[in-house]
């Protein structure tokens, strides 16, 4: 029987005081200062460089990011770049990442930050969360990269660490249970550093066949790619980069999926913002 942890371990707030929370961060910054991964977006504190880099990691792979997000920036370094660039433009600067609503999501976000905040990446975490696309964990993340500030940030590599070592037989343990510890351990003189090596510890848990974060009751498994809807709206899209405007006959055809299916994700496109249907050609919006 899976034990469930609805109540706060023997191990949790209370007991990570004085030497054992210091023996903590001393062991996960010593880890950090030898083995830290040099990641493009740690190089920098250019808050919207910070905020590129938090939408492009929600659910992608830190790899594809590292080849996406260099390139990105040189093409939209402001958030006046992004808000004036057509959207084909925005999707061909983020065709491999994947999850194509982020990029349209991130260029609403450029707009509004024109328009409301002088083009300029606001500081505080209730200003942060006015921005569209941006909910609690990004507001709260890019308050602690760009700004330093000693904020509680959970994602899948931090819930590792800390169901690694105070959690290491329980299940279904909730945020709910983490978080108090998170701020109760949390490295304040610079919370930047402290949640990048946090994330690197993580994933070095992974790298030894760990994978903690399972037993997170926010555990959920990526879905399927291949024959998914998330992969045939790729299809669609970049159908329409390559050559638009264009019929829904010709669409369909070179799609090469089932007709209906690929109708109904078309309009799903077109509601989103993505697609522009002028007569009865399709163009990218």
């Amino acid at each position: 029987m899976v034990k469930q942890s609805s109540r706060r371990s023997p191990d949790s707030v209370s007991s990570v005081e004085g030497n054992r929370k210091r023996s903590f961060q001393r062991k996960i910054l010593a880890y950090y200062r030898k083995h830290g991964r040099g990641l493009p977006w740690r190089t920098t504190r250019d808050p919207w460089h910070i905020l590129v880099s938090e939408v492009m990691l929600q659910q992608t792979q830190v790899e594809r990011v590292t080849a996406k997000f260099s390139s990105f920036l040189s093409t939209f370094p402001t958030p006046a770049a992004l808000a004036g660039a057509p959207l084909n433009s925005v999707l061909a600067a983020w065709s491999g990442l994947g999850y194509n609503r982020r990029a349209l999501a991130l260029k609403k976000c450029a707009q509004f930050l024109c328009e409301q905040f002088q083009g300029k990446v606001p500081s505080t975490y209730e200003d942060l969360l006015e921005l569209p696309g941006i909910g609690p964990y990004t507001a709260a993340a890019i308050c602690v990269f760009a700004y330093n500030q000693p904020r509680v940030i959970l994602e899948t590599n931090i819930r590792s660490v800390y169901l690694h070592f105070f959690f290491p037989c329980e299940h279904r343990v909730s945020d709910h249970t983490l978080q108090p510890l998170v701020a109760a351990t949390l490295y304040k003189k610079d919370p930047r550093t402290w949640y990048n090596a946090l994330m690197d510890y993580g994933a070095f848990l992974k790298q030894q066949g760990e994978n903690p974060s399972r037993r997170s009751a926010h555990y959920v498994r990526q879905s399927r790619f291949q024959g998914s809807d998330r992969q045939i709206r790729g299809i669609v899209l970049r159908a329409l980069l390559e050559k638009a405007p264009q019929s829904e006959a010709t669409l369909l055809e070179a799609v090469g999926k089932d007709p209906e299916r690929v109708r109904a994700l078309i309009q799903q496109l077109i509601c989103e913002g993505f697609i522009r249907k002028v007569g009865t050609k399709l163009s990218l919006a």
